[in-house]
């Protein structure tokens, strides 16, 4: 490790780097209020196979400060990074890295000719480039109602940068930051305190870099252009950055040719809590870029980086997936760019659905299982993971009806209920939550649940009672995966046009009366006609969201919002259903009977 100073015109920076000089040079750029330090844990695990360079940038750490409070123009700063690398690259073309701030000034360096043959890759870090920001908004704003909400989102995450922006007002929060910076890295972020972060600078830090906002986020300062680069680019998206939504950090897809993404359940200050993963990515990209192998991560990370492809290079495991709700989900995730594994006990249905999207030009693969097979679902969990990899979503859908008294509902009744539709989802969670939480890169988990779990039914007690259980279960899965930056979530649609009214099982009565329920049953959803697409789009926006409960459909949020204001009415209702259906079976052994 050696400590040196470049001279930028009249800034002297303080340089540090690590490893050995003819190794590929990997330049690290600190964000706001951060100095160099805050690459450390990083650095120290890069430096065994590259040369690491990181230096405090003007107005940081033992760097000086500009005479002019407004000298930080991010041309000026390329300036710095310019002569950082005259002195320390050799020559060489470098790998940048960039968080925060210093990704936009990476921005700078890689967009257009200035550096042109200097860089040879630049990893991006919660810092997306000023044009394809403004790009961004522009688009959204005339997409629909989903951009405007998604700039509103934006807007209030960046509630603090006009305050920053303003005169005195910079200057307070400027004074108020040291007092919480150490106390929300470890609550917020997940990452303690340690020496060189947060710096004993960090005082002066934070006033000099408010010239950081003033100087460069102006709209009479803001560059013209898409943003466009050749050089390739892998986006380090921290899906819990509390300053920057995922849609905003994604703008770079579409200007920039060659682009990887890669998701991180983390916060803004990543590279503190996850510095191993950060270390990790940034090194398979290098390698890369120089000329190695692309890993299969990496291939995953390419097609994320595809424009319009939401889930591009994510794998989704769909259980049930060969009709109904589960076909949905399947062809909505594969039509958003995911890899999809289809699976059923049907293996028939579930060909149907793999061929139905690939006919439409996506990715799929069949599996036939069934969930209430213990060793089924080990061997089913297992084969995903070495065939396709770690699922990064899986959707617990398969499910059965089942209606009838519960004094009627035998011991083999329930046992099949209970292990398809309580047991499939249980083993779904595990064996595949498991994988995801050793892997350390997030995930989610979604179950399908009913409408049924708030809205209590004397025919339908077994069904109701594993879909209530699906629920619960999910609630506190929720809170156990957190943890692992795995998010899950309970679905819980209504009356949807799906075969599983048709397929219920009726117990407690004579084949013909079944039968016909069946049909009635089936009648019933025909004519409400709420199509599974709705559920699997409602899915998707879920995952995006990382909802808790999804009820879907109208009855569903009704049947919700009267379960939670007045479970005394919902009781009621409840007693009114089973009337009405003691009057049809009545009248349906009176038409037996005169038959």
């Amino acid at each position: 490790m050696r400590d040196f100073r470049v001279t930028s015109g009249e800034i002297e920076l303080a340089v540090r780097e690590r490893g050995e000089g003819n190794r590929p040079t990997v330049v690290l750029i600190h964000g706001y209020p951060d100095t160099g330090a805050v690459w450390d844990e990083v650095a120290e695990l890069l430096a065994a196979r590259f040369h690491v360079v990181a230096y405090d940038v003007r107005g940081a750490g033992a760097s000086t400060s500009p005479d002019d409070p407004l000298d930080y123009r991010l041309e000026a700063l390329v300036d710095d990074l310019e002569a950082v690398l005259d002195e320390a690259a050799g020559g060489e073309p470098v790998h940048l890295v960039g968080h925060d701030w210093g990704s936009l000034q990476g921005w700078e360096a890689v967009i257009g000719d200035r550096l042109r043959g200097r860089i040879a890759s630049f990893t991006s870090i919660s810092g997306p480039d000023r044009r394809h920001m403004a790009r961004w908004v522009r688009e959204s704003l005339r997409s629909g109602p989903r951009g405007v909400a998604e700039v509103l989102g934006q807007a209030r995450r960046s509630v603090y940068m006009p305050v920053f922006m303003a005169p005195r007002a910079g200057e307070l929060a400027a004074l108020l930051l040291p007092a919480g910076f150490a106390r929300g890295m470890r609550w917020r972020e997940g990452a303690e305190p340690r020496p060189g972060h947060p710096a004993g600078t960090l005082a002066r830090d934070a006033r000099n870099g408010l010239g950081l906002y003033r100087a460069n986020m102006r709209r009479a300062g803001l560059p013209s252009g898409e943003g466009r680069t050749d050089v390739p680019v892998q986006l380090i998206v921290p899906t819990r950055d509390r300053y920057g939504s995922q849609p905003l950090l994604l703008s770079a897809r579409g200007p920039v040719s060659r682009l990887y993404v890669r998701r991180v359940p983390a916060g803004h200050w990543v590279a503190r809590s996850h510095p191993d993963l950060v270390a990790r990515w940034i090194a398979e990209f290098v390698e890369h870029i120089d000329g190695g192998p692309e890993t299969a991560g990496l291939a995953r990370a390419r097609a994320a980086g595809q424009p319009g492809k939401e889930f591009g290079g994510d794998l989704v495991v769909v259980t049930g997936g060969g009709s109904g709700i589960g076909r949905a989900t399947a062809a909505a995730f594969a039509a958003a760019g995911a890899r999809v594994v289809v699976a059923d006990v049907d293996e028939g249905a579930a060909k149907r659905t793999v061929d139905e999207i690939g006919v439409a030009g996506g990715e799929a693969h069949l599996y036939r299982v069934d969930v209430s097979d213990a060793e089924g679902m080990e061997r089913f969990a297992h084969y995903v993971r070495d065939t396709f990899g770690i699922p990064d979503i899986v959707v617990n859908n398969a499910g059965i009806a089942m209606a009838g008294s519960l004094l009627e509902t035998g011991e083999e009744d329930w046992a099949r209920i209970r292990s398809v539709n309580l047991d499939g989802v249980y083993r779904g969670c595990r064996l595949f939550g498991r994988q995801m939480a050793e892997r350390g890169e997030g995930g989610h988990l979604v179950n399908v649940a009913s409408m049924a779990a708030f809205a209590p039914t004397a025919d339908m007690a077994a069904y109701t009672a594993t879909k209530a259980a699906v629920l619960s279960l999910s609630e506190c899965l929720r809170l156990d995966m957190d943890r692992h930056g795995v998010g899950v979530t309970a679905v819980c649609p209504g009356i949807i046009n799906t075969p599983i009214a048709g397929n219920t099982r009726f117990v407690g009565m004579d084949a013909g009366t079944g039968e016909e329920l069946q049909a009635r049953s089936a009648r019933l959803v025909e004519r409400r006609n709420y199509p599974p697409e709705r559920v699997a789009r409602a899915i998707l926006r879920a995952v995006r969201r990382d909802a808790a409960v999804v009820p879907v459909a109208p009855e569903a949020r009704a049947a919700r919002a009267l379960a939670r204001v007045s479970p005394s009415a919902n009781r009621a209702l409840a007693r009114l259903g089973r009337r009405a259906g003691d009057r049809v079976r009545d009248r349906m052994a009176e038409q037996r009977g005169q038959r």
